[in-house]
């Protein structure tokens, strides 16, 4: 807008009248936005881009019409027009339908330091935590699984499934493993998540949960696979044990499946050699006793 300009020259003694008789402008319009600078609908909108930046950060392949519905569930509901026309203005586009060159998008920087260098075991539970997402096709789709292992007793303390993998999967598998230790009456404070470079782990959802239950965020490097090898040799597991054994033909079948080999094959009946050939639950039960004795 050109107001901003006439208001400036105005403030250095040039009066409005000249200003806009030179840059042929009606004096009207302008004195009525000087009155409001910002017009309510000029607001609404300001709030609806913004909605839709933020659902696109949390999923960049979403197009306009998931865009909208994601920002409407934040409580600015606009119409499917509308949503891409501020698209087109913003310049949010869908990752889906952009063409590709070369071997594909580049990696965003860490927001976190690495604080791991490859020193995947600890001491005791909750002081390091790793966690990544996988993916297995069904024949209804893609289903994805973000899960959180403690370095301590392989223990996969929290996760969370879904068909989608925006940052609110991460997020849910990050509460869930919070409330589970909490519900066991164990701080989870100062410990450590290490992930990789994924959106979902640099999200500002991710890092705000991080802060509110006073944990420390922990990256590795790009296209290195074996900083969070830990989560690698668990999804080799999961691969081996449940996703390659059949063919899935629901969500639903394959969430089940995970689900009850993590808590009763994996936590329960699977002894590592690691762990002194203990399963984790076992592993895990005493070394709460052993600390508990020492106390």
């Amino acid at each position: 807008m050109i107001y901003p300009l006439v208001s400036e020259l105005a403030a250095g003694g040039i009066p409005v009248t000249v200003t806009c008789r030179v840059l042929k402008l009606a004096r009207q319009p302008y004195y009525r936005w000087l009155e409001e600078p910002v017009s309510s609908a000029e607001w609404v909108q300001a709030h609806r881009i913004n909605a839709l930046h933020d659902a696109h950060a949390e999923d960049p392949t979403f197009g306009y019409r998931f865009l909208g519905h994601e920002a409407k569930k934040a409580g600015w509901s606009m119409s499917r027009r509308t949503a891409w026309a501020l698209c087109s203005q913003a310049g949010i586009l869908s990752a889906a339908q952009r063409r590709r060159r070369g071997k594909g998008t580049k990696t965003g920087p860490p927001v976190f330091d690495d604080h791991v260098q490859r020193m995947f075991t600890a001491d005791a539970p909750n002081h390091l935590w790793f966690t990544d997402i996988t993916e297995h096709w069904t024949a209804e789709g893609k289903l994805y699984c973000c899960a959180i292992k403690d370095a301590c007793g392989h223990r996969v303390v929290g996760y969370s499934i879904s068909d989608r993998m925006p940052a609110s999967l991460a997020v849910d598998a990050l509460n869930n493993a919070v409330a589970r230790r909490k519900a066991e009456g164990h701080d989870v404070a100062g410990c450590i998540l290490h992930a990789d470079r994924g959106s979902q782990f640099r999200s500002r959802k991710m890092g705000h949960a991080l802060n509110r239950h006073g944990m420390v965020g922990s990256m590795g490097r790009v296209g290195a696979a074996g900083d969070n090898a830990a989560m690698e040799s668990f999804w080799s597991l999961l691969q081996t044990n449940v996703l390659n054994q059949r063919r899935w033909a629901t969500r639903q079948e394959l969430r089940l499946a995970i689900v009850v080999w993590i808590e009763r094959k994996y936590h329960r009946q699977r002894p590592q050699d690691s762990l002194g050939g203990l399963t984790p639950i076992e592993y895990e039960d005493k070394i709460t006793t052993n600390a508990a004795a020492a106390a």
